[in-house]
């Protein structure tokens, strides 16, 4: 066995991972305790508890069987874990969806699943309505935060179902929810995920690393749908007993400053461009409105340097910068508390291994740039329906992120890009994520993008696309100045030879930049 493995949780056969989440909480004396947060409630873990035990029952007397799916298009309120846990308890596989897609986007997603039924949050009903002709599986609407219509109500199906209800007895093998992957580079695909899943992440990443505690009071700007967003405010902080705030609204530095400044949480989440954009704030200060942060964390795309830095020293607590994937579930390389080097995504979870590989698949040296694979007891089962795919992605044990890194002193990890990202300058590999954390470190820069483009000869250089600060102008002085700034900084031949403002950057819904369309433009 492996020095990692041997770190793996151990978990009964037999296994529903709502018994351990949920129930566990209330068995240890947690009842009393708030779980959850919202704009308009608080739900303590014994009415989470008992809340899902009503859902549970519920989706019984809806037809809705064990391993079937079950659709959440749900807001980030109190009614979210009760639907996801609830599922759960019964059986039936919970699939929360993204609440920022189109109504295109949501009739993919809910043909490919198969869900039989769908939760969904009446502001977000308006993009389900005009597709559910289409969608001859979905049998069952239920509406929650908002008035209800002709549909089921979620406030309703609670109140009429018993507050009793026997636990189906999983596997820890099992399959208990999924997550679709964000699409960037394509449609998103169905990530199925174990019961033990969850509490893998929790133990290894969120104890042993993040060090969360019974008496955190976390807040993560990254929603529940997302794997990481799942991880910080839900099997995290249940995992432990601690209490998570849910904002429902989308995040914004003013918004999140607001929630701060009234709950104080401990610990925050968020991802690169947000940290920017907060920096930018002209309210930001110590804690960023929290009086009792300890420590955030970042995720999504790489911390720029500058940025953890500059946070450090205005707000007065250290991101801890790490990469996770909806396949692996959560972080899987991180900084530690203890451990921090700005501008490097970390060192390797406990009870993660990593391999950086060439294009045949060869294990490479520390200073060689190649592709990250991970093995860990997070890993996704497959994608649900893309056979192809999950061949290539989830190889025996070890799971192949997509994501370039350069290694350092044995186990220390650079991110350099996304495959599909790179590109040779003169011979040399260039990372699009260099040349953007050396414009970051500029003041008139707020956040870019950089692809390789070809010039008149047909030979490929780097090509930037940047969101400047307010006030500043751009001209060519100005271009002219990020340019030998970048030179000095990243290196002489990745410094962009061409500089396009842009007002905002494609994104993905978890802030990763969609570097494709920009060359797709171009």
């Amino acid at each position: 066995m492996s020095e990692a493995r041997a770190l793996w949780v151990d978990i009964p056969r037999e296994y529903n991972a709502a018994s351990d989440f949920v129930d566990r909480n209330v068995d240890e004396g947690r009842g009393a305790k708030n779980a959850f947060i919202d704009s308009q409630e608080a739900l303590t873990y014994q009415e989470l508890q008992n809340r899902t035990f009503r859902f549970a029952g519920a989706l019984s007397t809806l037809n809705v069987c064990r391993e079937q799916r079950l659709a959440l298009i749900m807001l980030d309120t109190c009614a979210l874990p009760v639907a996801f846990w609830g599922a759960i308890r019964a059986g039936i596989v919970p699939v929360p969806m993204n609440t920022l897609l189109t109504s295109d986007q949501y009739r993919y997603m809910l043909k490919d699943s198969g869900a039989v039924a769908a939760i969904v949050s009446a502001p977000l009903f308006d993009k389900i309505e005009p597709i559910l002709c289409d969608l001859p599986d979905l049998k069952t609407i239920v509406i929650a935060n908002g008035e209800a219509g002709s549909n089921l109500s979620f406030d309703v199906l609670l109140a009429n179902s018993e507050p009793t209800f026997d636990t189906v007895q999983s596997c820890a093998d099992s399959t208990a929810f999924w997550l679709y992957s964000s699409g960037s580079t394509g449609q998103p695909k169905g990530v199925k995920h174990l019961h033990s899943s969850l509490m893998h992440t929790a133990r290894l990443y969120g104890q042993k690393v993040l060090g969360i505690r019974e008496d955190d009071l976390v807040y993560s700007a990254a929603k529940l749908f997302f794997a990481y967003g799942l991880g910080n405010a839900m099997s995290f902080p249940m995992s432990v007993g601690a209490t998570s705030l849910l904002l429902a609204d989308r995040p914004t530095p003013d918004g999140i400053m607001s929630l701060m400044e009234k709950h104080n949480p401990t610990i925050f989440y968020g991802v690169p461009t947000l940290y920017a954009a907060m920096l930018a704030h002209n309210n930001i200060g110590k804690g960023a409105g929290s009086d009792a942060l300890r420590l955030c964390v970042s995720a999504g795309e790489a911390l720029p340097e500058e940025v953890g830095k500059r946070w450090r020293e205005i707000v007065g607590a250290d991101i801890l910068d790490g990469i996770g994937s909806t396949e692996m579930l959560h972080i899987f390389v991180s900084n530690r508390p203890d451990d921090i080097t700005y501008g490097a995504t970390g060192r390797p979870v406990p009870g993660y291994e990593a391999r950086l590989v060439d294009e045949n698949g060869h294990d490479i040296a520390d200073g060689e740039i190649g592709e990250l694979v991970i093995c860990g007891p997070s890993a996704g089962e497959g994608y649900w329906n893309q056979r192809d795919k999950t061949w290539a992605t989830f190889v025996g044990e070890w799971t192949y992120t997509g994501d370039k890194y350069r290694r350092e002193n044995g186990d220390l990890y650079y991110y350099c890009g996304r495959t599909d990202d790179m590109f040779k300058v003169s011979g040399n590999w260039v990372s699009p994520f260099d040349v953007e954390s050396a414009l970051a470190s500029h003041d008139a820069i707020l956040e870019s993008a950089v692809i390789g483009k070809e010039d008149v000869d047909g030979l490929i250089k780097p090509m930037a696309f940047v969101v400047l600060k307010e006030s500043v102008e751009a001209n060519e002085e100005l271009f002219d100045t990020l340019k030998q700034h970048v030179k000095k900084v990243a290196g002489p031949w990745k410094y962009p030879r061409w500089i396009e403002v842009r007002e905002d950057l494609p994104k993905t819904a978890t802030g990763k930049i969609q570097r494709f369309k920009l060359r797709a433009e171009t």
